[in-house]
């Protein structure tokens, strides 16, 4: 693995775990790119497929410098990309001679956009059976939702999520990224993955349908079940949990929030012992995390005391000592200049053809024989386009005749 003051480099002798996988990413904002992504950094050859005259609306998310889009670096990394217009005939017959060669095809369009096109899934088998093609949508392919427009934020708000998350009495409240996009990347990827192995046991590919509203509400817990058998509406408790106590955020006398989480009995005994009220320990109600959340007024109010009355460094070295759980709330900052993210290598540095060393999250998790590795980061705009077609046999004339009747 590299440092965070490294540039990534694929190591020769060794062969990524998706080594030969085939991915052609024809989707946009956000959880189809990022599966891609995912996909890419562990070996995947992903083509990634940009309108010729519209790019990729993700390119104009988030922060710029010298023209370029930063987030895209991070999105698009590991991507070769192509520009093609699916809408136009020939554009069509040129993804259909890439599905031929692909393993997985992933597309985010409001269902029956592809069919539309002349590319359904009949068509696409028709041109390799043993392609996998996730299809990433907001409320899946059939449903009364199904053809409605939906992003992230609609899953969020769908699955609960947003009225767990907030003060009690304040309004519900989003994320300020794409949490539910993120969690639908990382299922996909893995639905991916299982179907490849489907494929790899019987020759047959598949139709991967992920709705966004999906896996973010299994990310929620035993809530539907609670509701089922109990009739309860988990109310919303601002930093507190349901679960258990004391788990907030709390202040320290130089200013610093901090996060303190008891999930485990041991741990709520240890906190509570190091702010002075081991007391507390022995009642009847301390014994589980359910009963310690209905008493949370009280447990907070001795640790925001304890922790009030101490600098940050003192505090985090108390409870290191006490074996108890917790961590200082970082900004970007605190990420990047944290050991712990330093020693996993979590943050990496990457050379760009137009930035120059541009950090960004390293891959996912750490493999001891076939480890990922970031390649490169987001291409420009059709920038592999001659090669990646090049490869499927076109000639430079073919190639020109499609760009004039504005196929690529």
């Amino acid at each position: 693995m590299y440092g965070p003051d490294q540039q990534s480099t694929e190591n020769p002798s060794t062969l990524a775990a998706l080594d030969g996988v085939r991915v052609l990413d024809v989707s946009t904002l956000f959880a189809g790119p990022l599966a891609a992504t995912f996909l890419g950094d562990f070996g995947a050859d992903v083509v990634k497929v940009e309108h010729p005259r519209r790019p990729d609306a993700a390119r104009g998310h988030g922060p710029q410098k010298n023209g370029a889009s930063l987030w895209w670096k991070t999105l698009g990394r590991n991507k070769r990309d192509v520009t093609i217009d699916l809408s136009n005939p020939e554009g069509a017959e040129v993804l259909l001679r890439l599905v031929a060669d692909a393993d997985v095809m992933i597309e985010n369009f409001r269902p029956g956009t592809l069919e539309r096109w002349g590319l359904s899934p009949d068509r696409l088998f028709a041109a390799n059976p043993r392609l996998i093609l996730a299809r990433v949508t907001a409320f899946g392919q059939f449903g009364p939702y199904s053809s409605r427009p939906g992003f992230g934020s609609l899953a969020e708000a769908m699955s609960g999520f947003a009225a767990l998350t907030g003060e009690p009495d304040g309004p519900p409240t989003l994320p300020p990224f794409g949490l539910a996009d993120g969690i639908a990347a990382l299922a996909t990827a893995y639905a991916i993955m299982v179907a490849l192995r489907g494929a790899q046991r019987d020759g047959r590919g598949q139709v991967v349908d992920m709705a966004i509203i999906e896996p973010i509400l299994m990310m929620l817990g035993g809530q539907i079940t609670a509701w089922d058998q109990l009739g309860i509406v988990q109310p919303r408790v601002g930093n507190r949990s349901v679960n258990n106590a004391p788990r907030n955020v709390y202040r320290s006398q130089d200013g610093v929030w901090l996060a303190v989480s008891t999930s485990s009995q041991s741990i709520a005994e240890r906190v509570m012992r190091l702010v002075g009220r081991g007391d507390v320990v022995d009642e009847e109600w301390f014994a589980t995390g359910h009963d310690r959340a209905q008493h949370a007024d009280e447990l907070d109010a001795a640790v925001q005391g304890w922790i009030g009355q101490r600098d940050a460094a003192e505090v985090v070295a108390a409870f290191e000592e006490a074996n108890a759980a917790i961590s200082p709330v970082y900004d970007v900052r605190g990420v990047v200049d944290d050991p712990q993210y330093r020693a996993l290598e979590t943050v990496v540095r990457v050379e760009d053809e137009d930035l120059g060393l541009v950090a960004m999250q390293n891959v996912l998790f750490r493999m001891s024989r076939t480890p990922g590795s970031i390649r490169w980061p987001g291409r420009r705009h059709g920038q592999d386009t001659e090669a990646v077609l090049g490869e499927l046999g076109y000639s430079d004339a073919e190639l020109a005749a499609l760009r004039e009747a504005g196929a690529i």
